[in-house]
């Protein structure tokens, strides 16, 4: 329970101790943050360490397949109103990067938790969380997640009497779904713009009915929850029926949205809208995304976009054309070595723009343009492709790992 100051036990205190110094040897080595392998070392030493971290806390978890990294940096922004947040800001998001995480709030009042799909339940068990936040679930690293409706399930029977509040997005079938096994549930209308992974019920597996903002299964009867939350445009509509002004430096819908589920966990939390949402603009970056920066004398926005719901919501947000757009494609471990992903986007949406390619898997993401009947330059490199692209601001979006790789090439 939040307020237990308990101190930890000597093992625990030697675990911590232990997986610190891993991460400063990792870092020494240039091998990254080091959270990962501090993060293990310190549960191999204390398998329990992450329970006991997390005791003294009022912990929110996070999980989607996209958004959850802003959205737990947006949450956080908004409980400091509140307290001292301990959060992985850096989206490490499995166990050993979450102990890593917790390991330095001692002093914290409120945990925010950015939590990988697949981990979840277990980590819920770990942390007996105040609020668990579920935004959204579509495909995404096909051969190492699960099918969208079996991780729908596994949430399902994870938070299956849980004593946490629920704050989930009821515009998406599948996280009404897993949400609807818990006795306390804050509908949020988030929105859903890809939608073609929740075609059918999952329930009954009949076709889902899609009239207008609405769904239902017109053959078992599930659907569509009455919101308590809204986003209405460029305001949040709370329970009360008040409208809270959305002003962030975050771009698009997709955040927009973030923010709303972001003020209904700061409400449980006893932070007002208001408050919340004012705190929420200070955001200008999330490890990275939506950074614009100087290159080779160019500016560059830096976009992240993991799948084809990413890719989507991305689309809406770059510059209209003429503005060039530089895309950079792998398929290494932690992006999911399956590209079939690509087949997916609608890259029709980029007609116009100056398209370069590059990455790993740049010959996929060409051979899936030239389908598209979108002309395109395959590039060697990000400097060749700057030095390629047309005057203006450039928009850059990648996957994952091509994204990490980006942002040490521009020194971000």
């Amino acid at each position: 329970m939040a307020g237990n100051t308990e101190p930890l036990s000597p093992r625990a205190k030697l675990a911590v101790t232990a997986g610190r110094a891993a991460a400063a040897v990792s870092r020494a080595a240039g091998r990254g943050s080091g959270s990962v392998i501090g993060g293990r070392v310190a549960l191999k030493l204390d398998p329990d360490l992450l329970a006991r971290l997390a005791r003294h806390l009022d912990v929110v978890l996070v999980s989607a397949t996209n958004g959850k990294t802003t959205t737990t940096r947006l949450i956080a922004e908004a409980l400091r109103a509140g307290g001292p947040v301990v959060s992985n800001a850096l989206g490490a998001n499995m166990p050993a990067g979450i102990t890593s995480a917790l390991a330095g709030g001692s002093d914290a009042k409120f945990g925010v938790i950015e939590v990988d799909e697949k981990y979840l339940a277990g980590v819920a068990r770990d942390v007996t969380p105040k609020a668990i936040a579920l935004l959204n679930l579509s495909r995404d690293q096909l051969d190492r997640a699960a099918e969208t409706r079996m991780l729908a399930e596994h949430w399902r029977e994870g938070l299956s009497g849980s004593k946490a509040l629920i704050i989930a997005n009821a515009d998406d079938p599948l996280i009404v779904w897993a949400a609807s096994s818990s006795a306390n549930v804050v509908w949020v209308a988030a929105g859903q713009e890809w939608k073609d992974d929740a075609w059918s019920c999952p329930s009954c597996g009949g076709v889902m009915q899609r009239p207008d903002d609405d769904w239902f299964c017109g053959e078992c009867g599930f659907r569509r929850p009455t919101p308590s939350w809204a986003l209405s445009g460029d305001y949040v509509l709370d329970p009360h029926g008040s409208a809270w002004p959305i002003k962030l430096q975050l771009p698009g819908r997709a955040n927009k949205a973030n923010a709303t589920t972001s003020a209904a966990v700061a409400a449980a939390f006893g932070v007002p809208p208001q408050v919340a949402l004012e705190r929420m603009y200070s955001v200008q970056a999330v490890a990275g995304r939506y950074d614009v920066v100087s290159f080779m004398e160019r500016e560059l926005r830096l976009l992240l976009a993991k799948n084809p719901a990413g890719w989507l919501e991305t689309f809406s947000l770059i510059d209209p054309p003429p503005t060039p757009v530089i895309m950079s494609v792998n398929a290494r471990g932690a992006d999911g070595t399956d590209t079939s992903w690509l087949w997916d986007v609608d890259y029709t949406r980029l007609a116009g723009h100056p398209l370069f390619v590059l990455g790993d898997r740049k010959l996929d993401l060409a051979v899936r343009l030239e389908v598209a009947g979108l002309d395109f330059e395959v590039c060697d490199s990000l400097d060749q492709a700057v030095q390629m692209a047309p005057p203006g601001r450039i928009e850059v979006i990648a996957n994952y790992t091509a994204f990490q790789d980006l942002r040490r090439r521009v020194g971000n």
